[in-house]
């Protein structure tokens, strides 16, 4: 696996997967200042917009310092952002990086975030070169599960009590998806 030399933009039908920028604050904000949306996160909502804007400023640092890649997903026809997907602890030595993402509850039920993941995950284990994707998520974030399920990740395990987030101890579960098991379910899907 190799890190990019350039930011990568993807994009698929509907989606425009680009580097974070300083006017994406607000959209992060709305995003990451509902008390929904956050549930299951491993940090509390926002209260103010300056923490977006802070939050904003640290993703774009993130390519720059070969720390990871996190793109904000917008809808290519207004350039709305919706979202965004990252991919960090990437070692280039084991080829492997953990996959977040997060989606404004806006959008939810939409099929965005699929699409939005599908995008990353091919790059991934395409042009990136990684062997394997890595996530965890809360037990209890039942739609992020089925979300990471239907891209084939698999549970591998638990962390008991991994996150604290406010007075809240939880738990964490770990997933994660090969290079050979992501091409065997595309070949399938060509298949129908």
């Amino acid at each position: 696996m190799k890190f990019p030399e350039q930011f990568p933009v993807l994009q698929t039908e509907r989606l425009l997967l680009r580097e974070t920028e300083a006017r994406d604050a607000e959209g992060v904000f709305a995003m990451e200042s509902d008390v929904i949306a956050m549930r299951y996160w491993n940090t509390p909502p926002m209260q103010h917009l300056e923490q977006a804007q802070a939050s904003v400023q640290r993703a774009m640092s993130h390519f720059a310092n070969r720390a990871g890649l996190r793109w904000s997903v917008v809808r290519r026809k207004d350039d709305l952002f919706l979202g965004h997907v990252s991919l960090f602890h990437m070692s280039e030595q084991c080829a492997v990086a953990e996959i977040g993402y997060g989606l404004d509850r806006s959008y939810w039920g939409q099929g965005y975030m699929h699409e939005a993941l599908t995008a990353v995950v091919d790059y991934a284990f395409g042009t990136l070169g990684a062997r394997r994707l890595e996530a965890d998520t809360h037990p209890g974030n039942e739609a992020s599960l089925r979300a990471l399920a239907r891209l084939g990740f698999q549970r591998e395990g638990l962390l008991r009590e991994r996150w604290r987030v406010g007075d809240e101890i939880s738990d964490a579960v770990l997933l994660g998806l090969l290079a050979r098991e992501w091409r065997d379910l595309s070949a399938a899907k060509e298949e129908k």
